[in-house]
């Protein structure tokens, strides 16, 4: 009982004692390349080929998800080797056969579709990030590919997170059945609290000199949780419900129960129809039978449908004014001097209830 941990709930940030910043608009909300401390989630109902540019455009690195490729072609190379880059997701087993071909002498990397070549920034899309045979992965292949940027994850260990970075990884996603789609935690009982695994993989990564990012991963139910994770440590957020809800996703569209095409939906929706999402984890049988598996497995994700609540535009918009805001309350002009550095104070339920509104 001495050693609980804690939750994003669990917790408020407290304002900086004095603050020299007179106005928000003094705060830069923004990394060096441009980009939020914000990832879309490599799921099918979020993130696709024909969308992953809008979220570009609002400046959150998007994550294609598996099977989901998008061509590398000699005449745009720029939205490949931009500073605004997005992740390419892979399995483990193409990773690893893309390592054993490499071994071979096939030219695999000349190929279209194949990691180490086309995607300069991978994500190695796995459930139980703890495999031991991960860090001589990563290992291989930040000696074979220096140039690569490496995502892994999932993780739910402060010292596994640790373990990724000294073997190279770039980002760690952190979090195990927090996610909307996800049924892990309750079914199968494994999760870290989210407020204490990001503090102390945060820690770790202080003792230890990590570059290694932090990706707080899954349940984000509200601007202030996503605000919270960042004080906490994160260097980024990665969502998959959050960004569904907007009207440029790459959920299935419906009105009142009937599927329609995006172009359509967006139309209706700016009229006021009430247009829902498709949205769904990525361990259902419906994604297994999408990837070709034979073999379906028992799912740990759920499937449901949500309304269009906003447009990428207009959530991003919110997002940049309310972390600026914390910024401002916190004496933090840069998103260094407020990542991990902001305070924070334990509250009760029901000083929750107070302004949980």
């Amino acid at each position: 009982m001495n050693d609980l941990k804690f939750d994003l709930n669990d917790i408020v940030i407290v304002p900086a004692e004095e603050s020299n910043i007179e106005s928000r608009s003094e705060c830069n909300v923004y990394y060096e390349n441009g980009m939020l401390p914000l990832i879309a989630a490599p799921m099918d109902t979020v993130v696709s080929p024909n969308n992953f540019q809008s979220y570009i455009g609002n400046c959150i690195v998007p994550c294609l998800p598996r099977k989901s490729y998008v061509v590398r072609h000699k005449d745009n190379r720029d939205i490949f080797y931009s500073e605004r880059f997005y992740f390419q997701s892979f399995g483990l087993c193409d990773i690893e056969k893309s390592l054993n071909q490499y071994k071979s002498g096939d030219e695999f990397y000349r190929k279209d579709n194949k990691a180490f070549y086309n995607y300069p920034n991978i994500l190695i899309d796995i459930a139980n990030g703890h495999m031991s045979k991960l860090i001589p992965i990563i290992k291989s292949i930040k000696q074979k590919f220096p140039d690569i940027t490496l995502m892994i994850g999932n993780v739910a260990n402060p010292e596994t997170f640790a373990n990724l970075g000294m073997a190279g990884a770039d980002y760690v996603r952190c979090s195990i059945g927090t996610g909307a789609g996800c049924t892990t935690a309750a079914n199968v009982s494994i999760n870290y609290p989210m407020g204490s695994l990001i503090e102390e993989c945060r820690k770790q990564k202080k003792e230890l000199g990590l570059k290694t990012k932090i990706v707080a991963d899954g349940g984000m139910k509200n601007y202030s949780d996503i605000i919270k994770a960042l004080a906490l440590g994160a260097d980024f957020v990665m969502m998959g419900s959050t960004f569904n809800k907007t009207i440029e996703s790459a959920g299935f569209n419906y009105l009142w129960g009937i599927k329609i095409p995006y172009k359509l939906a967006e139309l209706l929706w700016k009229w006021g129809f009430p247009i829902k999402k498709k949205y769904r984890g990525m361990s259902t049988k419906a994604v297994q039978r999408s990837w070709g598996k034979s073999k379906l497995v028992t799912a740990e994700g759920i499937t449901k449908y949500q309304n269009v609540e906003y447009s990428l535009e207009q959530w991003t918009e919110n997002f940049r004014d309310y972390l600026k805001s914390a910024m401002s309350y916190s004496n933090a002009k840069k998103l260094d001097d407020f990542i991990g550095v902001a305070q924070y104070v334990f509250i009760t339920d029901a000083a929750r209830k107070r302004f949980d509104k």
